[in-house]
């Protein structure tokens, strides 16, 4: 089963709590209005009452997925977190991969999201790379904690997309690039497909057996 072994591993897992979590204090520059724009869009659906309802799980969860999908670049993402196993893979796996990676990505995004509880996010100055972004926020707990999270984005068309996020300096897409690389070189990529099917089968027979009204 695919999953991340260690607290902080854990907390990169949980990149999309940055996601949902309210914004504070001032930002600057494109890429960070982009991020600061799906924050808003994403509180307001965990935060809608009517979408609370168990009988809406499916509907909710299917708006915060549409907002992930503008954000980040789940592409990307996944042959980075392939890396050096991407290349050799023909186009139907590649395809196939990407799907299961955006599957495992999107489920962890709206647990944490739904878990949210009050957090604020706090923007700091855009850090801009040649032709890359690096979007620097932190997330400030109740406690007064204070957890950075850091995307980076690269230019889409007009829109800046994230193709990895940072958690107290460690990176989710390298997280998963090692977890994967130790699959394959101790068993095989056919293992780690089934792994993963695996893992969006048992996603799905959970969201099944949860209520549906009230």
């Amino acid at each position: 089963m695919i999953a991340t072994r260690r607290v902080i591993a854990v907390r990169a897992g949980s990149f999309a709590a940055g996601i949902a979590l309210a914004a504070a204090t001032a930002w600057a520059g494109p890429a960070t209005d982009q991020v600061k724009t799906s924050v808003d869009r994403v509180l307001k659906i965990v935060s809608d009452p009517e979408l609370k309802k168990p009988q809406n799980t499916e509907k909710r969860r299917t708006q915060i997925r549409e907002v992930a999908r503008q954000l980040f670049d789940f592409d990307e993402m996944a042959k980075r977190a392939l890396a050096r196993h991407w290349a050799a893979r023909p186009a139907e796996q590649k395809k196939r991969f990407t799907e299961l990676f955006a599957d495992l990505l999107e489920n962890s995004y709206v647990s944490k999201i739904e878990a949210y509880g009050g957090e604020k996010i706090v923007y700091l100055p855009e850090q801009a790379e040649s032709d890359t972004v690096t979007v620097r926020s932190k997330i400030i707990t109740q406690r007064g904690t204070e957890i950075p999270i850091d995307y980076r984005l690269q230019k889409e068309g007009d829109r800046w997309k994230a193709y990895d996020v940072s958690i107290e300096g460690v990176s989710l897409v390298a997280n998963y690039r090692n977890q994967f690389n130790k699959i394959i070189t101790q068993s095989s990529f056919e293992e780690l497909m089934k792994k993963m099917e695996q893992k969006q089968l048992e996603v799905a027979e959970d969201l099944k057996a949860r209520p549906k009204t009230p």
